[in-house]
């Protein structure tokens, strides 16, 4: 028994690349081009519709649309369609836009400079039920994933007291201060000092709360209440 054929929505306002892309899909016995359209606005309305043979399995959404962007209608797209799986085909490869497309709900991300088997093979991953990243986008999200992964991390390593000092030295308090807010001695407050230094690879106050903030661990410090100035290393 022959295979279902994927059926393809296309969104895409510049019609050279939509040529390119119909003589791309054209001989791929298991691909339809079902549809394509020159703005989100009209991908919405034909989904709207819901006609059985205009409703893609997989659709490829340019970002950068007359009206409306495919980043914004991205969510709207999987709204009228949840079933289909969403391929961000682009011009862009600024992380901002790979990580936004991803969280709002698209399976692929490609650069509109990928191969003609790279696109078909992309279509066919997600159809399966796959995901797939473009070469040049995929260090994005992995690099994300890392740091995340890091500020996590960096926390746990953290006592609960430490996290209280490091809070009240990002507040710009003294070793004196934090002693008499903490009800505990200075030399003890030194000790825990010491090995928040160590955990954090840094040599003195300011370094590990400028690093905490960039980690999450720490909110960001108001430009009226500048630790460095009062922090004693």
């Amino acid at each position: 028994m022959m295979n279902k054929k994927t059926k393809v929505m296309l969104v895409e306002d510049h019609p050279e690349y939509r040529e390119a892309i119909e003589l791309i899909l054209k001989d791929e016995p298991s691909i339809d081009l079902i549809s394509q359209v020159g703005s989100a606005e009209r991908a919405l309305r034909i989904l709207g519709n819901q006609l059985d043979d205009l409703i893609p399995n997989v659709i490829l959404l340019d970002l950068n649309l007359p009206g409306k962007s495919g980043l914004d209608a991205l969510p709207l797209l999987k709204a009228s369609c949840p079933d289909a799986r969403v391929i961000v085909l682009t011009q862009s490869n600024k992380e901002a836009d790979v990580l936004r497309a991803v969280q709002a709900g698209a399976v692929g991300y490609l650069l509109k400079s990928s191969t003609a088997n790279q696109i078909v093979e992309a279509i066919r991953t997600v159809a399966e039920g796959g995901a797939t990243l473009g070469s040049g986008v995929a260090k994005y999200i992995l690099g994300t994933l890392q740091t995340r992964l890091s500020q996590v991390e960096l926390q746990k390593s953290l006592s609960k007291r430490e996290l209280e000092i490091l809070t009240l030295l990002g507040e710009g308090q003294l070793k004196k201060e934090i002693a008499q807010n903490l009800e505990i001695g200075v030399s003890t407050v030194a000790t825990y000092i010491r090995r928040i230094y160590e955990k954090l690879d840094v040599q003195n106050a300011p370094a590990a709360i400028t690093k905490a903030y960039r980690a999450g661990i720490l909110p960001c410090v108001s430009d009226n209440d500048s630790a460095e100035d009062r922090n004693e290393t």
